[in-house]
């Protein structure tokens, strides 16, 4: 399994994820290449997912009140 140090924004992650994904659908890798690609594009998915989780986390925190109910707030 390869693991990957994520360095690259999500928007990076993403399109890296949209050419390995394009790459298998060829159909011309072989079976090597495609296990490769496939581990490393569950690898950013993972990443991609962690990141997400960490966003929505912190969203949450900014909208919640002292009372732990959700407010929307507006932009000043």
């Amino acid at each position: 399994m390869v693991k990957i140090k994520n360095k690259n924004t999500f928007e990076e992650s993403i399109k890296h994820l949209e050419g390995l994904v394009s790459k298998m659908e060829t159909g011309e890798g072989t079976l090597e290449n495609n296990m490769k690609w496939f581990d490393e594009g569950i690898q950013l998915v993972k990443s991609c997912r962690k990141e997400l989780e960490i966003s929505e986390k912190k969203v949450q925190e900014l909208m919640e009140d002292s009372e732990g109910e959700y407010i929307i707030r507006e932009k000043v």
